[in-house]
């Protein structure tokens, strides 16, 4: 599976203290990464009927970009869903093509109608699912 990807560019509200890209700034993009894949990928009904949480944010930051400068986010699904949870996987990639911050990421599908956790049904999780494409 070819994984969802979209082009980030720094802009000067996201650069901390140190002259890079604040780390609740890479957060935010990863977040903002699942719901485009979700929005992107989804079938409608399915959007209609669940949203999704984070439970678990694991990151790497090996690299940093400043104002300005751009990255490549990837994110894809490698793993069945556990129950109501899956993991999903985000690089950001560099201008060089390094890998500067990996993140592993858990989220838990919730029912809109009852604001209760839901198994994640494979029909739900299918579109998302393939091998590691690194």
């Amino acid at each position: 599976m070819t994984p969802f990807t979209r082009i980030f560019t720094a802009q000067p509200d996201d650069i901390d203290e140190l002259g890079h890209v604040n780390n609740a700034v890479w957060v935010r993009w990863i977040q903002d990464m699942a719901t485009a894949h979700w929005q992107a990928v989804a079938a409608p009904e399915h959007i209609a009927a669940y949203f999704w949480v984070v439970t678990r944010h694991e990151i790497d930051y090996r690299g940093n970009i400043a104002a300005g400068e751009s990255v490549t986010a990837r994110t894809w699904i490698e793993s069945e869903p556990k129950g109501a949870q899956f993991d999903r996987r985000v690089d950001f990639v560099d201008a060089a093509g390094k890998v500067i911050v990996r993140a592993n990421t858990t989220w838990a599908m919730i029912d809109k109608a009852t604001g209760r956790l839901v198994r994640v049904r494979p029909e739900v999780s299918a579109p998302f699912m393939g091998p590691d494409p690194r």
